[in-house]
């Protein structure tokens, strides 16, 4: 990389930690949006720390989610996630990636909307379907039509997310490009706040 493009690259993390400043980071979407491993990438350039809910519940549980579906249902599972966000949230900043039905959640929202900043990784059915059809790790996909049981969750749930503070298309591009557009994303959320009257 040339020293020009490495130090717009260093100007656009230190501007966008700036301006995230004490909040978490709260990447939402649907599963397969790149939440995971794009955050992780944001956290290591806004050098702090990274969690991913689902494995934060999986290590307080001692189950996998797909266990701890099976064993006491979604009503409980997503009971679990409240608490284990709410608990998140109180530390800070951090990057925080959500399982796929956590902002759904009126509760959970209302955790994320106090203090954090919101980002929906948007994705379309094709690029989500892509990404998730090659593990048979989601429960929610273990039915007669995944693909069509995606879908419907992409109908009842984008309305939902679409009240994040940020969107941010995820598409066929690397997380590398991703994690970039997400720290823009803050910039220009930052510049916008400062401007309103």
């Amino acid at each position: 990389m040339s020293e020009q493009v490495l130090t717009l690259a260093e100007n656009l993390k230190d501007r966008a930690r700036a301006a995230l400043g004490r909040r978490n980071l709260v990447l939402v979407g649907l599963m397969g949006a790149g939440k995971s491993s794009v955050g992780r990438l944001v956290a290591q350039q806004l050098a702090i720390p990274f969690v991913d809910t689902d494995a934060e519940i999986e290590r307080v549980s001692r189950m996998t989610i797909a266990e701890l579906f099976a064993a006491y249902g979604e009503q409980e599972f997503r009971a679990l996630e409240t608490r284990v966000i709410k608990r998140l949230l109180r530390g800070g900043p951090r990057v925080v990636s959500t399982g796929g039905g956590a902002f759904i959640n009126e509760s959970t929202r209302q955790h994320v909307k106090r203090g954090s900043l919101s980002v929906w990784l948007k994705a379309d059915l094709d690029v989500l379907w892509e990404r998730v059809n090659k593990r048979d790790t989601r429960p929610l996909l273990k039915t007669e039509n995944p693909k069509q049981t995606l879908e419907n969750l992409m109908n009842a749930r984008y309305p939902i997310y679409a009240e994040a503070d940020l969107t941010v298309l995820s598409r066929d591009v690397s997380k590398e490009v991703m994690a970039r557009e997400v720290l823009a994303a803050i910039v220009e959320e930052k510049k916008a706040e400062s401007k309103a009257p």
